[in-house]
């Protein structure tokens, strides 16, 4: 205090001026901090919930399709004169365990009987639709026509089944890892 008494009033002026002066900028930054935050926030939705809606979409599920219609062709289809070849291209749709059993199968079972027999298979898919995908996986349903010749029965017997095929992508790309007649 000095000797008129005025300081305790003025250091409250200045302290009040002060206060006003921070509100000012408080509210502004608060504002861009705001701002900031709803920003992360909608990138980090677009990242996590529309990007995977994308890796979903109609042109994913055709695609899915194609390969599982694609792949079903080839394990199911084959001709004794050109195994290796009919198994090689069926293999390059599959992944996994069922790579393995399929390779298995075709070598000990298929294999010799379409070479004892001469058993030729051809199939076609009639229809197909995607019953369950995600970005990494999907399920599509497919409805086969195939045609079965042997030496013994030289005339094409036809059967139509369903089958559940599970699709696994790699390398961007749609593996069957699954098979099964319904």
């Amino acid at each position: 205090m000095d000797d008129h008494g005025k300081a305790p009033n003025r250091w409250k002026r200045l302290a009040a001026q002060a206060k006003k002066r921070s509100a000012g900028k408080v509210v502004p930054a608060v504002l861009a901090l705001l701002v900031a935050a709803s920003l992360a926030l909608l990138g980090w939705q677009y990242w996590f919930s529309y990007r995977p809606d994308r890796a979903t979409d109609a042109s994913a599920a055709k695609s899915a399709i194609s390969a599982a219609s694609d792949g079903t062709v080839a394990v199911l289809s084959y001709s004794p004169d050109t195994l290796d070849r009919d198994f090689s291209s069926a293999k390059s749709h599959l992944t996994g365990d069922f790579l393995s059993y399929y390779d298995q199968f075709t070598q000990q079972i298929v294999a010799p009987a379409a070479k004892q027999k001469s058993v030729k298979t051809s199939a076609v898919v009639l229809r197909a639709a995607v019953s369950d995908l995600h970005p990494d996986s999907a399920t599509v349903l497919l409805f086969v026509n195939q045609s079965t010749q042997s030496k013994d029965r030289p005339e094409p017997t036809f059967t139509n089944s369903s089958v559940t095929v599970t699709l696994t992508k790699a390398n961007g790309k749609w593996l069957i890892s699954s098979f099964n007649p319904v």
